[in-house]
């Protein structure tokens, strides 16, 4: 069964979570996917490393948990690199914003 993303869903995956909620890399605070992909493209990979390492991806868990977004967790988990989890979001993020009517 495939289940079917209402709009509403798709507006709050694609806009910021609460400030209580915000993803902290790197002295920054994240507030969207987009800020995430953004800050993958240019995290090095001794970076990447410590949030992604055993015993839980960060990145995952923070996408599964806050932004409520399993599929996109489930790729981020298998990411091996940053540049696969940039893709993993850019991609979702472009998959998303096509469910979005427009007005």
């Amino acid at each position: 069964m495939t289940s079917r993303l209402l709009p509403e869903t798709v507006k709050q995956r694609l806009g910021d979570v609460p400030l209580e909620k915000r993803f902290y890399a790197d002295g920054k605070y994240l507030n969207n996917l987009m800020e995430l992909e953004a800050e993958l493209e240019t995290m090095n990979d001794e970076m990447y490393q410590r949030y992604a390492a055993a015993p839980g991806n960060d990145f995952s868990i923070w996408v599964n948990e806050v932004i409520g977004d399993d599929k996109l967790a489930r790729d981020l988990a298998k990411a091996r690199s940053q540049q696969q989890a940039a893709k993993a979001i850019r991609d979702r993020v472009a998959f998303l914003r096509a469910k979005v009517p427009t007005a």
